[in-house]
């Protein structure tokens, strides 16, 4: 592989990257802001290290680097100062996010891209690799769709860094996309019953980032991304409906934070290893009313962006995507998230 930063090296899931590259000789980069945690881990892997916040010369940092792999979230406020350096230094951009306004702010600087003659990738680990390739293939199945679900049924607990973006999101509610255009709607307000092949569960609408690559990578104009969750998580989250500006405000969310970095630690190597990930998809028509199914199981949904991301990069690198903004099923197809290991997908 050509010359890889990895922003956000030190993280739960950025450090799971870092040792995986190193492992398989990509011979990485290792960048983040606070360097009593990034050289340790430079020296320890034998890496190149460089520390570095995103309020400074960024394109200075980014010499002799190929292309960026930003880890660090909430990609919010980290991709758009390293997407604009990686424009100015001509570098491809890639990261990990699931944060819908993240890509529908990127997807607008698809003509810089594409001038700059870069590649910029957002969404290349579990959201959305997974979601992307199977909305491919449905719509691949079915061509004429004009409706696309997709669901998650996932097992394991979640990284600090995740619980931070989705606490990020707390207030802002849920999202579908209906006649090619974003729609705002109240969090848990749609809501159904999904078949993930062992048994039945209720999923709710989420506000994820499939919402913007799933319409790019297929055209179906008519969007939903529904989660599993305990019922009672459910039901509390509809019950909270009126207090969302609340969840919203700084102090809360300083303080919902506060909490995740001072608890949460992200599930171990043994917990990775026993998890697994069902992803359900449903295309139909509605001027044929034909419908198609099918069904991702994936390993743990850290293990599986790891795979994800060093793959993702390693196509970019090589020059295997086109420049501007892309999505991963769009640049590599439907059959990207089954080369990896451990995926298997089954057709209703």
């Amino acid at each position: 592989m050509d010359s890889l930063l990895i922003y956000g090296a030190y993280g739960y899931t950025g450090e799971l990257i870092s040792r995986t590259a190193a492992d398989r000789g990509f011979d990485p980069i290792l960048a983040g802001r606070d360097p009593d945690r990034l050289h340790p881990l430079g020296t320890e892997l034998d890496c190149r290290s460089r520390a570095f916040g995103l309020t400074g010369d960024i394109e200075a940092q980014l010499s002799g680097v190929d292309a960026v792999l930003n880890c660090a979230g909430p990609f919010e406020t980290t991709a758009e100062p390293l997407v604009e350096a990686c424009l100015n230094r001509g570098v491809d951009y890639l990261d990990i996010t699931g944060e819908l306004p993240v890509f529908e702010r990127l997807a607008r600087r698809d003509g810089a891209a594409s001038d700059a003659g870069i590649t910029l990738m957002p969404g290349v680990g579990y959201d959305v690799v997974p979601t992307d390739s199977l909305a491919a293939h449905l719509q691949k199945r079915l061509p004429e769709a004009t409706h696309l679900s997709l669901a998650l049924s996932a097992s394991g607990s979640l990284s600090g860094g995740t619980l931070k973006t989705l606490i990020n999101g707390f207030g802002s509610g849920s999202a579908v996309r209906e006649d090619g255009q974003l729609r705002a709607i109240p969090t848990a307000s749609k809501q159904r019953v999904v078949d993930f092949g062992a048994g039945t569960e209720t999923v709710m609408t989420i506000p994820w980032g499939d919402l913007s690559t799933a319409y790019r990578t297929t055209g179906i104009p008519n969007i939903a991304v529904y989660v599993a969750v305990p019922d009672a998580v459910r039901h509390a989250l509809m019950v909270a409906r009126p207090f969302e500006g609340v969840l919203a405000t700084e102090l809360v969310q300083r303080f919902l934070k506060g909490l995740v970095d001072r608890f949460v630690e992200g599930p171990s190597e043994a917990d990775r290893k026993k998890n697994e990930t069902i992803v359900w998809g449903e295309a139909w028509s509605e001027e044929s009313g034909e419908t198609v199914q099918s069904i991702l199981r994936t390993p743990d949904t850290y293990a599986l962006t790891v795979e994800a991301a060093l793959a993702c990069a390693e196509r970019v690198t090589a020059g295997e995507a086109p420049a501007g903004v892309a999505t991963p099923a769009g640049a590599f197809g439907p059959d990207l998230v089954v080369e990896l290991p451990g995926v298997t997908r089954q057709d209703r």
